[in-house]
């Protein structure tokens, strides 16, 4: 199960972890705390659905918003590093994109941008995925931003 390798990797490497999450609505952080012993480093999350939200409580600047729209990883970027300050946490991750049924901001049903910021900086990725029904979609992205923070923690041993 992949959210029980980011909670071993999280668990060895001493480092906590925060999330902001849009398109996923919860997902994530719901995954992650199915975990036992998950809030040893897992401190906690924000759903930011409205982009009003991403800009107030993640300091989402609104010329990235303006700019690149809500669905775009300058987006991501910003929702990762925001909530990662927020909590205080080593590891922020965020999620944003599309879950259908229609486009938004000309993003196609199945975009999705994710953000991890550490000490090292911020990664983004955008992944194009199903473009099926919203729970479908949903489920997918939270599978991949779970993914991707796995292969980083691996990768590089965040401190």
């Amino acid at each position: 199960m992949t959210e029980e390798r980011a909670g071993s990797l999280l668990l060895e490497l001493g480092c906590t972890l925060a999330t902001a999450e849009s398109l996923t609505g919860g997902l994530v952080g719901a995954r992650i705390t199915a975990v036992a012993g998950s809030s040893d480093y897992y401190l906690g999350g924000v759903i930011s659905y409205a982009t009003a939200i991403k800009h107030s409580l993640l300091r989402v600047g609104l010329d990235i918003l303006t700019t690149h729209g809500a669905v775009s990883e300058q987006t991501a970027a910003a929702m990762a590093s925001g909530v990662r300050d927020l909590f205080k946490a080593d590891i922020g991750l965020s999620t944003t994109g599309v879950a259908g049924p229609a486009t938004q901001d000309g993003q196609p049903v199945g975009t999705l941008c994710v953000g991890i910021a550490d000490a090292s900086g911020v990664r983004t990725f955008r992944l194009a995925g199903p473009a099926g029904d919203r729970a479908a979609v949903r489920e997918w992205a939270a599978g991949q931003a779970i993914r991707l923070l796995v292969e980083r923690l691996e990768a590089v041993g965040v401190r």
